[in-house]
């Protein structure tokens, strides 16, 4: 049957589907459009479950803060740096960014469940995106702040993202607190927040590489310590040479004025996912010897 170009395009607005998906939809329904749009539902959710278990580890970080001191900050996923670019994402990351914080939603789960305001919910959208633009798309990772001072943020570009909750001090430091996270990549605010077990497990790593330089046990014993030291500075925010004057600590950086840090989150795109590794001269080997 004939599809008029009004009909898909009022179909594609509704669903948010591209424009041959829609006349597709519209062809397989007789013109129905509430059967093409439950179409278009039941076929992007069956692709989103196809792509489910497909590794994405580009995509982009995104930020919102409300100037009152709430933050939100997310990790959104998608399988290239393509799609990561591509303007039906980037809208999908300020959707979620922005319903976070309208929200209030405490984790991934709450915040993909929340209904939009344009209808449907978040977890609809991302399955929707995912027939438009054929890739797995997922949001990884939701960090919130409810700052007790002033959030300093901080993008390089769109794959490294910190908020920072500062006390005290100018917009000036919030800024290369912010950057300094970015860079540096502190695992925790202070020495009292590392982990204990992995504490004890950087001793033993440490008194055992000592031992193994032959040095008698009290020597061992304060080389041990020395480096332990060093360790903790290295990991915590509080420890770390300041990017921007190494002779300065954050810590004294921030006594100097006056300030304090009550907490941070960094998000870098990828971090700690195993991407698949593609060798395309073997693939084309193998099926050359295949074929042949």
């Amino acid at each position: 049957m004939s599809i008029s170009a009004s009909a898909v395009k009022e179909l594609r607005e509704r669903t948010g589907a591209g424009m041959m998906e829609c006349k597709k939809a519209l062809v397989e329904t007789n013109g129905d459009a509430t059967a093409a749009a439950e179409l278009l539902r039941t076929t992007g959710q069956a692709k989103a479950e196809k792509k489910a278990g497909r590794i994405a580890a580009e995509g982009r970080v995104e930020i919102a803060t409300d100037g009152a001191g709430r933050a939100v900050m997310l990790e959104i996923n998608c399988e290239t740096d393509f799609v990561a670019k591509d303007e039906n994402f980037l809208n999908f990351a300020q959707t979620a960014a922005a319903q976070a914080l309208a929200t209030g939603s405490a984790n991934v789960d709450e915040l993909l469940a929340a209904p939009l305001a344009a209808g449907g919910t978040l977890e609809e959208a991302r399955k929707n995106l995912i027939a438009k633009v054929g890739e797995n798309i997922a949001l990884r990772r939701l960090a919130v702040m409810a700052a007790g001072g002033t959030v300093g943020q901080y993008s390089h570009g769109n794959r490294i993202g910190v908020i920072v909750d500062v006390v005290g001090g100018d917009e000036s430091l919030h800024k290369d607190l912010a950057m300094h996270i970015a860079a540096a990549a502190p695992a925790c605010l202070a020495e009292s927040d590392v982990p204990a077990d992995q504490l004890e497990r950087e001793r033993r790593i440490l008194t055992e590489q000592a031992a193994n330089e032959g040095k008698p046990p009290e020597i061992v014993a304060r080389m041990v310590e020395g480096r332990l030291k060093k360790y903790l500075a290295e990991v915590t925010l509080l420890g770390q040479a300041f990017v921007k004057d190494p002779d300065l600590t954050v810590a004294k950086l921030l006594a100097k004025h006056g300030a304090t840090v009550r907490a941070f989150s960094r998000f870098e795109v990828g971090e700690g996912i195993e991407k698949k590794q593609e060798d395309f001269a073997a693939e084309v080997e193998a099926q050359v010897k295949a074929s042949g």
